[in-house]
Formats: structure tokens, C-alpha cells, sequence
């Protein structure tokens, strides 16, 4: 028996998906990526989004794309509040965009930063006007309270920005999250509700976001049509052009840039899934009710996940109550050895991952929750692949462990 994190299933549907771009003969970016977007755009219900090859590049370009949005442009070298929990890409993106990292503590329900963490660590600090962002995450498909995070943002002239990458239909005040901030990330990674293997996207309202991405994607060149990237013909740009010398925009760079397009092929898979997306999020949703009632047992020792039809699940997190009576590393040894894949919940960043410890003693002992959770906490999968037998399963392992 061999139950993964996360598992994708390569059907009927998605072969010929795959076999249909081979066929074609184009596989970089194309109306397979465009197909995609504005699918994603209408399941999220956002006007816009735009494709890009990762989730990770999705925040470096959507922070970036904010240095240059003329309505509200954030500053180099400011400060983007964010969590300290979650998978180490977003605060990577936040340096890597020449921004610097503050965390706040978060909640240990619901693994994310809180109205009351931001709020307390504002009324602390005396230069708020160098806070240009909140880049709140919804980790393992738990919303963050938005509405409060914004109230704060706007009092103090603040952009939020959400990173959804796990949090793929995960509903808050009866929309989805990703639509309460001025943009979003997103990531299809392997394991991820909704899969392409390595796909990421923004999704804003606001075109301008769109546009700057556009070319922030493409190294920064002046073409921002995606009218076509083989030939100039009919390019709005080269028609609209005056001056007399030999002007092409894929070529010409108006800004610095990244190589962050995508190609046909995860698109087309994100297509795919997203056709099933409802029931994806279902029998996730399924799968963690059915767990917890089998585990409820055990409820003293494990801090079993919160049950919520709004939630769309990543995963089965789960946090050890009493380290004394077990410890993560042993429980989670026990579980691999019977087959049952886990994971640690990331770490807290600025004081357990070891590629921040320049920050360890400015936050050691001042994020005690999600200290606690880094060093506690684990996940398993309940992805929508997972049997009735998988499930008892599961449950009969964690009892015959922690008996």
C-alpha cells in the first residue's frame, strides 16, 4: 500500500489533450495557455488572469508588476507583510522583487496570519508609511479573513495582495478567494487541487496589472498584445509605430523582466481539470470529513483539521497536541513505513528555514504559533484519487501507531 501527498491520473481526456498540442506542431505558449486563462479567470470570478510557468513566478511578477501600476505604485526596499507559515516560495518572491519580508504570527486553526496579528504588530511599529503590502496566504485551503485584512490595509494606504496557491475554489463571504485583493497568485503544482504539473497565474480585475505582466513575462519586451509571438504581421504595436527605423517589439525591452512564459502542454492539462473542478473539491472535501470522524479518537493527541464545506482541502493537515507523548519525527516515520506519505508544514520561516536564520534572533520566540505548527505540525493527502479503501486504510495505520 502506497499512499502518496498528492497523485495525478493521466486519462483518456488528458492524452488526447496532450496528443492534440503534439499534433498541432506549436507548443509554446498559444491558444491552449489562452483557453486557459480565460477559463480560470471565470471559475475564480475575476475579470482577467494571465498564465506563467510557476506559482513562484506568479508572485515575483505580480510584486513586481506593482513597482511599475501607475494607480498605486509600491516602492523598492518597503516592507510586505506576510506569514511566516507556508511553503517558502511566497517570502522568496517578496526578496527576490527587492522587497523586504515582516512576519506576523498566525492562527493555530487555521495555519494563517489574522486581522488581530497584523493589526497589534502595525500599532508597534513607527514607520508604517515604509509598509507598502499584506501578501496574506490561505494556506491548505483555509481563507483568510479578508475583509478585516483589507479594513486594516485601507487605513493605513496598503495593497493587499492574496497568494491562493492553495486555496484553489476555497470560498469566503460567498465568493472565492483571490477576488478580495487587488491581484492574486496561484500555483497548479503536481500535488494542488487543481493540477498542471509546474503552471502558475495571476487574476486581477485591473488590466493594467494584466498588461505590465504581459510584458514583465517576456523579459520586459514593449509587446503586449499576445497577438502573436511568430510573426509581426497585424501587430497593433508595428501599425501604430512612427518613426522610421526597423521597430519590433518582441524585441525591443521597455522594462527588466523574467523568462516566466509557459507552454502549451500544463495549459492544457489545467483545462482538463478544471472541467472536473467541482468534484475535485468534493471528494476532497468528502475524504477529510470521513477521516475526521475515524480519527476523532485520537483527537486528544491530534489536532484534527476543521471541517468546512467552504474550504477546498490541499491536503489532511494535522498537528500533534502533546510532543511529550509523540513526537512529529516519529509519527511520521511510522506513517511512511506502513506507506503513508506526510510532510512537514513548511516551518516558520524566519526562525526554522535555514536560508533565513540572518533573521532568527529579530523573531525567535515572538511567533510562538506558528513556531509551534513548524515544528509540530504535518500533513497527509486527501486528494480526490484516494479510495474507501485507502481511507480505512489510513485510519486502521493511525490506530495500530498510536495505540
Amino acid at each position: 500500500m502506497k499512499i502518496n501527498v498528492g497523485s495525478f491520473i493521466i486519462g483518456k481526456e488528458e492524452k488526447e489533450a496532450i496528443n492534440e498540442i503534439l499534433n498541432s506542431g506549436r507548443i509554446s505558449e498559444g491558444e491552449k495557455v489562452r483557453k486557459f486563462e480565460e477559463e480560470w479567470a471565470k471559475f475564480i470570478g475575476t475579470k482577467y488572469a494571465i498564465a506563467l510557468n510557476s506559482g513562484t513566478s506568479a508572485l515575483i511578477a505580480g510584486l513586481t508588476a506593482l513597482k511599475h501600476y501607475n494607480k498605486h505604485t509600491i516602492k523598492e526596499n518597503t516592507k510586505i507583510i506576510t506569514t511566516p507559515l507556508t511553503y517558502i516560495a511566497t517570502s522568496n518572491a517578496i526578496v527576490l522583487s527587492g522587497f523586504e519580508p515582516v512576519y506576523v504570527d498566525v492562527d493555530k486553526n487555521t495555519y494563517s496570519i489574522t486581522p488581530q496579528t497584523i493589526k497589534a504588530y502595525l500599532e508597534q511599529v513607527d514607520d508604517i508609511e515604509n509598509h507598502s503590502l499584506i501578501l496574506p496566504v490561505h494556506l491548505m485551503g483555509y481563507p483568510c479573513d479578508m475583509n478585516k485584512i483589507n479594513k486594516i490595509a485601507e487605513k493605513h494606504g496598503m495593497i493587499t495582495f492574496e497568494d491562493s496557491s492553495q486555496a484553489h475554489g476555497s470560498i469566503y463571504d460567498n465568493k472565492k478567494t483571490g477576488t478580495f485583493s487587488l491581484l492574486s497568485s496561484y500555483s497548479f503544482y503536481i500535488a494542488h487541487n487543481i493540477q498542471a504539473g509546474e503552471l502558475g497565474a495571476v487574476t486581477t480585475d485591473d488590466y493594467e496589472i494584466i498588461r505590465l505582466i504581459k510584458k514583465i513575462k517576456a523579459n520586459g519586451r514593449a509587446c503586449d498584445c499576445m497577438v502573436c509571438t511568430r510573426s509581426t504581421t497585424g501587430c497593433p504595436k508595428i501599425k501604430s509605430y512612427t518613426g522610421n527605423d526597423d521597430f519590433d517589439p518582441r524585441f525591443t525591452h521597455e522594462m527588466i523582466g523574467y523568462n516566466f512564459k509557459t507552454m502549451e502542454f500544463p495549459a492544457a492539462l489545467g483545462s482538463t481539470q478544471l472541467k472536473k473542478a467541482d468534484q475535485i473539491i468534493k471528494k476532497r472535501q468528502e475524504n477529510v470529513k470521513y477521516l475526521n470522524e475515524g480519527l476523532d479518537r485520537f483527537s486528544d493527541l491530534l489536532k484534527l483539521p476543521e471541517y468546512n464545506k467552504n474550504i477546498s482541502y490541499l491536503a489532511y493537515p494535522l498537528t500533534i497536541n502533546n510532543p511529550d507523548k509523540i513526537s512529529r519525527k516519529t509519527l511520521r516515520q511510522k506513517l511512511e513505513e506502513r506507506g503513508i506519505e506526510t510532510r512537514p508544514l513548511f516551518g516558520c520561516i524566519p526562525t526554522q528555514q535555514p536560508a533565513y536564520k540572518h533573521l532568527k534572533s529579530q523573531y525567535e520566540n515572538k511567533l510562538p504559533n506558528a513556531e509551534y505548527l513548524g515544528k509540530n505540525a504535518f500533513y497527509i493527502g486527501c486528494h480526490q484519487y484516494l479510495t474507501q479503501t485507502d481511507l480505512d486504510y489510513i485510519i486502521s495505520t493511525f490506530k495500530e501507531v498510536l495505540k
